[in-house]
């Protein structure tokens, strides 16, 4: 059966009995015409966003890991998450929504970024974000190294003024310099403050553990305006505890979630560049995913993803679903808003 666009899943309403508030999106390739392991490469089989007018939310690829310390293969990482994320299914029974009904999510390519100057690469993937949002509301991102994290809060900060970043990681990745490099993927939410793009009192690391360079790390990292999750807390506190220090601290703020996979634990996700002991699992940071349904997320990236060390496919299985959970939670915020707001 040759693959036509007649194949997208056709698109219903959101939620039983509630109507879209735009035109029918459209949605991925239809699994009960077309297998799911095989059709389109993007994210979830989702059309091009070539292929749409304006896209709610644009999901694009930065194959870029020349800022990493220590294993590198996240360059990699958008075409092995987009590869796993044809498991994906439209509707979530948790959040009751089909986030490709509610929203018209499409896939944008992957930003080309200079693997040679990392300089060079910030300047590109800023410019390339800025071309994405020239044709979408909000970009979900697929990285690539956390140095993305930088280029990406400058584009949306032109957009949304300061923001409260909510950084799922091992890592506090605001580190000042590598052999006196400024720009790595262990530095771009210090850079970030520096540059006035952050809100500092809504601005959240969780999941943070393992050993630091020095006790003074966790001072730099206050200082910068930045509150701690430890992993830890999951067990003292519960993901409840947690979901309440989270959405507290987030209040109303225009929300950047940026996801390290390295959060989870490597038994739910070997293949990353900087593995830590003792991490989430994937059903704790899934449900903490959930809570952001309110939460005012205006994009939000998924990083570290090296599929070399990936056995089994395991690490890109849960990147996906991180994903799909985001846009998710995105579709579900959409219709909270009120009809005169519509959906953008």
């Amino acid at each position: 059966m040759p693959l036509t666009t007649s194949h997208h899943e056709p698109t219903g309403p959101s939620r039983a009995g509630a109507p879209l508030s735009h035109v029918h999106p459209i949605g991925p390739v239809d699994a009960s015409q077309v297998p799911r392991y095989c059709g389109p490469s993007t994210f979830a089989r989702l059309p091009e966003i070539r292929d749409v007018e304006r896209a709610d939310i644009a999901v694009v690829g930065v194959p870029f890991d020349s800022g990493v310390s220590y294993r590198p293969g996240a360059r990699f990482g958008p075409g092995h998450i987009r590869a796993a994320s044809k498991l994906l299914r439209p509707y979530h029974p948790v959040l009751d929504i089909s986030p490709f009904a509610a929203l018209q999510v499409a896939d944008a390519g992957d930003i080309v970024a200079n693997p040679f100057d990392i300089a060079a690469a910030i300047t590109e993937i800023e410019r390339g974000a800025d071309e994405v949002l020239e044709r979408a509301d909000r970009v979900v991102t697929l990285g690539g190294d956390h140095t993305i994290a930088l280029p990406l809060l400058r584009s949306l900060h032109r957009r949304h003024g300061p923001i409260s970043v909510l950084h799922f990681d091992a890592h506090l990745d605001t580190w000042d310099t590598y052999f006196g490099a400024p720009y790595t993927h262990g530095t771009p939410f210090r850079r970030a403050s520096e540059e006035g793009l952050l809100d500092p009192e809504g601005c959240l690391h969780v999941g943070i553990r393992g050993p630091l360079y020095a006790a003074s790390n966790l001072l730099d990292d206050k200082a910068l305006g930045f509150s701690i999750v430890r992993a830890e807390d999951f067990d003292i506190d519960g993901p409840h505890g947690v979901i309440e220090r989270l959405r507290a601290r987030l209040a109303d703020r225009p929300v950047y979630v940026s996801i390290d996979i390295d959060v989870l634990d490597p038994a739910f996700a070997p293949g990353t560049g900087t593995p830590e002991a003792g991490g989430l699992t994937s059903r704790e940071l899934l449900r903490t995913l959930r809570s952001l349904v309110g939460c005012h997320v205006v994009g939000a990236d998924v990083v570290e993803v090296s599929p070399t060390y990936d056995h089994a496919e395991i690490t890109g299985i849960v990147a996906s679903h991180v994903v799909y959970e985001l846009l998710s939670v995105m579709g579900s915020n959409a219709e909270l808003q009120s009809p005169s707001e519509g959906t953008r």
